[in-house]
């Protein structure tokens, strides 16, 4: 799908990129600060899903994201809400392993393409996602995935778009949780519910956990793929 003069993806973020795929779910969270961030780790890792896509909507995000980083070297941690170059350079630095931006900004895809990082772009329409095939993307977040069509609209693109693979983001819940896994395009889900900001807020790590093991055994059944 790339052409000869779009950078290719290294080797360790292909694993990034098979790992997001092997657990199916990719927790969105808001937390601020170094010690929330290692908090929810735990709590995730708890819960059986050691992915984590820790968002900049707060100060405290990098901080996070380095704290999980260098502490629990076995979360697939990412970076979330990345939309200028400079968030690309400081979340690599902190250690992120993946990002994920709202939308599509081809100078934010290059420059983590320079990194050697994956990196995953909102896209909602069929001219964002032929602009991302251009920059040699082949796994898109569809967002926001309820309000522009959510299972349907990935059918729907699946179809002129072959090959391209899905992380449906917004409006995704332990109730729809299976529309979209069951999709053959769908990679996997990036949800919310499990890690809500409220819970972060509170502190209360065994609810996330409790949480996150559902959602784990939620996914686990959602094996068959409709094309």
């Amino acid at each position: 799908m790339s052409s000869p003069d779009t950078p290719t993806q290294t080797a360790a973020g292909s694993d990034v990129v098979a790992a997001l795929g092997a657990h199916r779910l990719v927790p969105v969270v808001v937390v601020d600060g170094a010690d929330q961030g290692a908090r929810l780790a735990d709590a995730l890792v708890a819960g059986g899903l050691p992915v984590a896509e820790i968002t900049l909507r707060t100060a405290g995000g990098i901080d996070a994201i380095r704290a999980v980083a260098s502490t629990q070297p076995d979360v697939v941690v990412g970076a979330g809400t990345v939309t200028t170059v400079a968030q690309v350079d400081a979340v690599v630095d902190a250690g992120a392993r993946y990002i994920v931006s709202p939308g599509l900004s081809a100078a934010v895809v290059r420059r983590a393409q320079e990194h050697g990082v994956p990196i995953l772009p909102g896209i909602a329409t069929p001219s964002e996602i032929m602009a991302a095939l251009d920059l040699g993307i082949d796994v898109v977040k569809l967002f926001p995935a309820s309000v522009v069509g959510g299972p349907a609209a990935i059918k729907a693109f699946s179809a002129p778009f072959p090959g391209l693979r899905f992380v449906p983001t917004g409006g995704v819940s332990a109730a729809n949780l299976g529309d979209y896994l069951g999709l053959a395009p769908v990679l996997a889900v990036g949800g919310s519910w499990m890690v809500e900001k409220s819970l972060v807020s509170a502190g209360d790590w065994a609810e996330i956990t409790r949480r996150t093991a559902e959602a784990v055994a939620l996914a686990a059944p959602a094996t068959s793929k409709e094309k």
